[in-house]
């Protein structure tokens, strides 16, 4: 992905196609798959075992609940800012906007605040880990 540098903010900037994750690998429709394929599977481990059969279930389940949680964190604050009936799993967003493409849906419908929102549908900052934290404590 092109990179513009800008000498006013001393920072790099980039064009995010509407289609991608933000600050994640892959597009908005593939976390959302696997997104899918974890609500609807018995259990977390099988649902990794579905969409990572070839690395460790450990690995596997690490790398979907990297794709289940900010899909959950999103859900909860749009459920309470856009439809406080609706229950924040991605197939009752999906009933009641009567979409299949639930997270370009939401990205477009919260245009105006992606900067403000968390990472995977916006643009906001990523969580700081309680490592970095306590470095900067110490400091």
């Amino acid at each position: 992905m092109a990179r513009w540098y800008c000498p006013s903010q001393h920072c790099t900037i980039s064009l995010l196609p509407d289609f991608y994750a933000s600050r994640f690998p892959g597009t908005l429709d593939e976390v959302e798959h696997v997104v899918n394929v974890a609500e609807q599977a018995p259990s977390q481990e099988a649902a990794a075992e579905i969409l990572r059969p070839e690395i460790t279930l450990p690995s596997a389940l690490r790398w979907l609940r990297r794709r289940i949680k900010p899909v959950r964190e999103i859900l909860n604050i749009l459920a309470g800012l856009l439809c406080t009936e609706c229950p924040a799993d991605l197939s009752s967003f999906r009933e009641k906007y009567g979409v299949k493409a639930m997270l370009n849906h939401l990205r477009s419908l919260c245009e105006e605040h992606l900067q403000s929102l968390p990472p995977i549908i916006g643009f906001g900052p990523r969580h700081l880990r309680r490592d970095s934290l306590s470095t900067r404590s110490n400091n």
